[in-house]
């Protein structure tokens, strides 16, 4: 299977989300964005090496590179593999001794694991067709405005025009980069659709 490859775009943070972050995958070689909401110390555990700031100890996942290091094992790359009820799974591949392994993952850890090591990441096609949310460039057109959405809302009785209306907001998050939002309103989207009628 080809994957998609993908690197860190932008990492923010809404002050009414409760401590929870938006990290954003970018599509390489296309104009897709995946947003997927992790964890404070996860999101702190990526910015940090990011940015190059060494800790006075070594964090979780530093010392699940050491320990890599140590058994001779080599981070080949990592995959955001699934998504299954709005929950995203990964997979670390490495190879040790010439076998190659895989080691199931949250996508945040592995990330984290990734930057460490300076490994590929990259997003299952599937995943990318169901999650990802197209950049402006790719035209998304004249962006009108909209009310929030109720996160609470049953979206599988809503009229047609409230799927019109979804759409826009969500383009509309996408154009101000507010990928907590749009990760939102792409599943209230995907709910609605799935909807039986």
């Amino acid at each position: 299977m080809d994957f998609i490859q993908v690197d860190i775009i932008a990492l923010s943070t809404n002050p009414s989300s409760g401590g929870a972050y938006a990290l954003v995958l970018g599509e390489i070689d296309g104009n897709r964005r995946l947003p997927i909401i992790i964890g404070h110390f996860e999101a702190q555990a990526i910015a940090l090496e990011l940015e190059k700031i060494q800790p006075p100890r070594p964090l979780t996942h530093d010392l699940l590179r050491d320990l890599f290091d140590d058994l001779g094992a080599e981070v080949l790359d990592v995959v955001i593999s699934e998504l299954r009820e709005g929950t995203f799974y990964a997979r670390i591949r490495y190879i040790q001794e010439g076998e190659e392994g895989y080691l199931d993952s949250r996508p945040s850890d592995a990330i984290a694991l990734a930057v460490r090591v300076d490994a590929p990441i990259y997003v299952s096609p599937e995943v990318m067709e169901d999650a990802g949310i197209p950049s402006e460039d790719e035209g998304l057109g004249e962006l009108t405005g909209g009310e929030p959405v109720d996160e609470e809302a049953d979206v599988s009785r809503v009229p047609e025009s409230e799927l019109e209306r979804l759409e826009e907001q969500l383009d509309k998050a996408v154009a101000e980069e507010d990928y907590e939002r749009a990760a939102r309103l792409r599943d209230d989207i995907e709910k609605y659709k799935s909807a039986p009628n």
